[in-house]
This record gives C-alpha cells, sequence and structure tokens, in this order.
C-alpha cells in the first residue's frame, strides 16, 4: 500500500486518536488537528503526528491544514457552527484537491430531524456533496463510549442504574476503535468508496435491559436499566453543566432511539476493515477501571 499525507481533525477526540494510531502504524503521514497543545497532543506527537493547532471554524485555517494533504476525516462535536465548518473546510478540500474526505456524521441525521444537532449533520452531509469533494459519510449508532460518559457511568458506579428516557429502543453499540479502523481504512484506500453512506453499527442489537445485563455481568455486579422522563433526563443533564444545545439534542435522539431510528445491525466494519466490530462485553471488560467507583 502506497503511503499518503492524511489530515485527522478532531485529532484528539474519541475516533480520532484511533484514526491518527490507525494510519501511522500503517505507514502513512499523519497530521493531527487539534485545538490546543496539551497531554493529548503531545501523545499524538509521540505516535509520530505532526501538530496543527487550529479552528475548523477559521477558514485560514481550514486551507493551512488541508493543504499538501490527500486526504481527510472531518469530524466536528455537538455544538453550533457545524454547517459555516463543513462550508469552509469543503472549499478548502476542493482547494487542496482531496480524493476523499470521510465525514463524520450520524444515525440520526435526515432533513426533518428535531435535534439540532442531527438536521445540522444532514444539512453538512449536503454542503459536501454539493461541494463536489469525493465524500464518504459515516452515520454511527451510539457509541460504546456512551456508558462511560459521566452523566451515565455515574449512576451505574453509584446506584448499579442505568437512568434513561429511552423505552424500549435498541441499538447495536459500536467502539470509537471500530470507527476508526473503518475510518482509516476508507483514507488509505479511498477509490470504492467516494459517494458512498456507512451507517456503522456493533454486531449485536440491544435494548437497554439487555445492555445492563452485560454491563453486570462483565463488571460481577447487579445493573439495572430504569426508565425515565424526559424532563427528569434534561434535569439530570443540567447537573453535569452540558450546554443548552447539547441537551436539546440529547432530548430528541432520544425519542429518535424510542423510535426506532438508533436500531440495526450490519457488517459494514467487517466489510471495509476485514475485523468484525467489537462486541459490548469485549469493550466493558478493556474500560473496566472507568466503571470503577
Amino acid at each position: 500500500m502506497q503511503a499518503r499525507k492524511l489530515l485527522v481533525t478532531a485529532a484528539a477526540g474519541k475516533t480520532g486518536v484511533h484514526t491518527v494510531r490507525n494510519l501511522i502504524e500503517a505507514g502513512h503521514e499523519v497530521r493531527a488537528l487539534v485545538r490546543k497543545e496539551d497531554e493529548r497532543s503531545a501523545a499524538l506527537r509521540e505516535l509520530g503526528a505532526e501538530i496543527f493547532v487550529g479552528d475548523l471554524l477559521d477558514h485560514d485555517d481550514a486551507i493551512r491544514a488541508t493543504d499538501g494533504m490527500s486526504g481527510a476525516y472531518l469530524c466536528y462535536p455537538v455544538s453550533p457552527g457545524f454547517i459555516q465548518a463543513t462550508a469552509y473546510f469543503a472549499d478548502a478540500a476542493r482547494r487542496a484537491k482531496l480524493d476523499i474526505v470521510v465525514n463524520m456524521s450520524q444515525i440520526s441525521a435526515r432533513e426533518d430531524a428535531k435535534s439540532h444537532a442531527a438536521r445540522d449533520h444532514w444539512i453538512a452531509e449536503r454542503v459536501l456533496d454539493w461541494s463536489g469533494v469525493p465524500t464518504a459519510h459515516i452515520r454511527p449508532t451510539f457509541f460504546s463510549e456512551w456508558l462511560v460518559f459521566p452523566w451515565v457511568r455515574d449512576g451505574i458506579v453509584k446506584e448499579g442504574k442505568i437512568a434513561l428516557p429511552y423505552g424500549e429502543g435498541s441499538h447495536a453499540p459500536i467502539s470509537a476503535d471500530d470507527q476508526a479502523r473503518v475510518i482509516a481504512a476508507i483514507l488509505a484506500q479511498p477509490a470504492d468508496h467516494a459517494g458512498q453512506t456507512y451507517t456503522l453499527v456493533g454486531p449485536v442489537e440491544l435494548d437497554q435491559k439487555q445492555i445492563a445485563g452485560v454491563v453486570g455481568k462483565v463488571l460481577g455486579r447487579d445493573v439495572k436499566y430504569t426508565p425515565t422522563s424526559i424532563e427528569a433526563y434534561r434535569d439530570h443533564l443540567h447537573k453535569y453543566k452540558l450546554p443548552e444545545f447539547m441537551i436539546q439534542h440529547f432530548e430528541e435522539v432520544a425519542i429518535d432511539y424510542q423510535n426506532g431510528v438508533f436500531a440495526g445491525t450490519n457488517d459494514h466494519v467487517e466489510k471495509i476493515t476485514g475485523q468484525a466490530a467489537q462486541t459490548l462485553e469485549a469493550f466493558v471488560e478493556a474500560n473496566r477501571a472507568a466503571f470503577a467507583a
């Protein structure tokens, strides 16, 4: 495989750090875009990445970051500004003549989404499509890492419960590492992926009662799913001082979850990477320390 020069945005994030590692291990040159120099960027530099400190909401930064690259991974947090950032990035990608952009979207992205973030993702997909830049969109379901976010993890650790307004909905949790393997594989060999949209899911679909059972079994303790209301969920999220944009997203995707938007399984991970996706059991075991009291 020929070595390529590849840009990874949000490089210190959950999918970004694994994407950088996978690409470097495969022999590619990686430019890692981060918001600031810290211990996370230092770790990426130690891996062999070129560190680029910049902001996707700065057009000049986007142009400089993509300059000289062959392809890029575009990832933006759940916060306002994604459409503007995508427009800047699409223009920069055209100038740099990138042969692939892997765009992190979400499974709930659609034109009638009630979540502002989900609708922004749908529009951002269209902006990239209209730009003519070869793009592959990935739409993951809920990450396995959702379980170790404080507003979920604390309930598991302190009370032995997963309290979410997800009703009887279900999904197949997928790890950030598995998504990163897909991203790296597309960036390394983009020919068959431009123009494609991949829904990324784990190997086993589970409802929240089953997820609680898996977590409890691996940890050797009793963990139960305790359904809650949207209103109680909003109050709970406020305790973690999350921004309103994110809370609105979490509320609306909870309703989507109840309505089956996050459900389903497929074999995209295995077909693209040659390796099956990680089970939830394996994820919890690998992250056992995160659930320590």
